[in-house]
């Protein structure tokens, strides 16, 4: 066992790195996954012959096996536009599971059943602090996600009141590594970093909420990887750092394409852009459409670019806007999809969508590659799309949203927009492209109104 135990893990190590360099392409994403299934399956496997394994093995099977039944069968049946509730709770149970790690470590120590060198103490406290943080900030992100919390909870001192939280629990964290745990200071300790956890998240707008799920993801990574250095697990401390780096790296993309620095998402600016002001105010009027217009505008179009958005996720219109794409391609029309960074709620929604529905990949463009297309697209078909179409972050220098990478659809010939009403959408900023006097609004649910669309190129023969 001396050999095959790290020979096990380091090929599970290997496996996790493949596996998620596939998953930076669509087109190897799968594989990706199922390399990094294989990888975890045999880094569980081979942990029943660890050396020190001992006992407990009925425990382990009943936990694998339940855990591994509910996960099958929640994965099986969610739809997938709650895809990003099931990503923030998984993030959590990772960050949760590291947190729990820490304690029954440290409750060890306290007991004598094991030693720590202050290396590997300081490591399991800090696992400790953002495995707890992770946790609670997921399950805040969670409801959040889910509409349990649709109150945004701000007030003046906030920040403030975070940064005392969180230096009192570095204040008995550092307590802990002088003294040594105690059964009383760990509770204030886990329950202060529970706390942080909270207070970080529930100011954090909806519209923030693709880079939270980010950022608790590189956490928990952080964090299981520190417990992999403290139980001097190989797999599991690669696994996790590389989960951490990755998911680093993500958020500071995410930041970027929302045009703010990763300082400010940390420590000021969560969320704050919904509630700070919605710019001037628009001029004009929305001028709307009917799907028979829209529907013939397309269909003699030479060049269209479909841009969806949360709307066509809550619609799930996706099949009929491939159906759509199909017919308009057999017409000799040109189509391609634009995907901006932070479409949806999570990252990578809509690749995810489109995926679903069959949408070839060489037909999905990233923002920088699709955009000096726009002026020489005939329409530009915006479905359930808001900010990251919004003229705006161009034009209006008052507006929260300005300076934010767009898909500029404004500077296509003829924009559409598929739209349930006139409000202003989830972030609560006025989206001056409606106004524009190429753009007319289709309103409906997305699904309903893409079959409108359908019929209305069928018609045409």
């Amino acid at each position: 066992m001396d050999f095959i135990v790290p020979a096990a893990y380091f090929t599970a190590a290997v496996l996790f790195i493949y596996g998620l360099k596939a998953m930076s392409s669509p087109v190897t994403a799968r594989a990706g996954m199922i390399w990094a299934g294989v990888a975890m399956a045999l880094a569980v496997l081979v942990t029943f012959v660890h050396p020190k394994v001992e006992g407990n093995y009925g425990l382990m099977i009943v936990a694998l096996v339940s855990a591994s039944a509910l996960a099958w069968w929640w994965a099986r049946i969610v739809a997938m536009t709650d895809m990003p509730q099931m990503i923030a709770l998984y993030n959590g149970m990772g960050g949760g599971s590291a947190a729990a790690i820490a304690a029954v470590e440290l409750l060890k120590l306290h007991s004598g059943q094991v030693s720590m060198v202050p290396t590997t103490l300081l490591v399991a406290a800090f696992g400790a602090i953002i495995g707890s943080i992770a946790f609670s900030g997921s399950l805040v992100a969670f409801a959040k996600l889910q509409g349990w919390m649709r109150k945004t909870w701000r007030f003046p001192g906030q920040q403030l009141l975070n940064l005392a939280v969180f230096t009192a629990t570095l204040v008995v964290g550092a307590w802990i590594f002088i003294d040594g745990p105690t059964p009383a200071l760990l509770l204030a300790f886990f329950l202060l970093a529970l706390i942080a956890g909270i207070l970080i998240t529930v100011p954090i707008g909806g519209a923030d909420m693709p880079v939270v799920i980010s950022l608790y993801n590189a956490l928990t990574g952080i964090a299981v990887g520190f417990k992999g250095y403290v139980l001097e697990i190989p797999a599991l401390m690669i696994a996790g750092i590389v989960v951490g780096a990755a998911g680093t790296l993500l958020t500071q993309l995410m930041a970027k394409a929302m045009n703010r620095p990763l300082s400010n998402v940390l420590f000021s600016g969560f969320g704050k852009a919904d509630e700070d002001g919605a710019g001037v105010a628009a001029s004009g009027e929305m001028k709307s459409i009917d799907g028979t217009d829209a529907a013939i505008q397309m269909a003699y179009a030479d060049k269209v670019i479909i841009v969806p958005g949360y709307g066509m996720a809550v619609a799930q219109a996706q099949h009929k806007i491939w159906e759509l794409t199909e017919l308009l391609t057999s017409r000799g029309v040109k189509v391609s999809f634009a995907i901006h960074p932070v479409a949806g709620r999570m990252p990578g929604h809509m690749n995810v969508l489109l995926a679903e529905a069959g949408v070839p990949y060489d037909m999905i463009f990233d923002l920088e590659d699709i955009n000096a297309q726009f002026p020489t697209t005939d329409v530009a078909l915006v479905i359930g799309a808001n900010d990251v179409v919004n003229p705006a972050a161009r034009k209006d220098t008052s507006s929260p949203i300005y300076g934010m990478p767009i898909l500029d659809v404004d500077r296509a010939k003829n924009c559409i927009v598929i739209k349930r009403g006139q409000g202003t959408g989830f972030s609560g900023i006025e989206n001056l492209l409606f106004f524009e006097d190429n753009t007319r609004m289709l309103y409906g649910d997305a699904q309903k109104v893409a079959q409108a669309l359908i019929s209305g190129v069928k018609a045409l023969g």
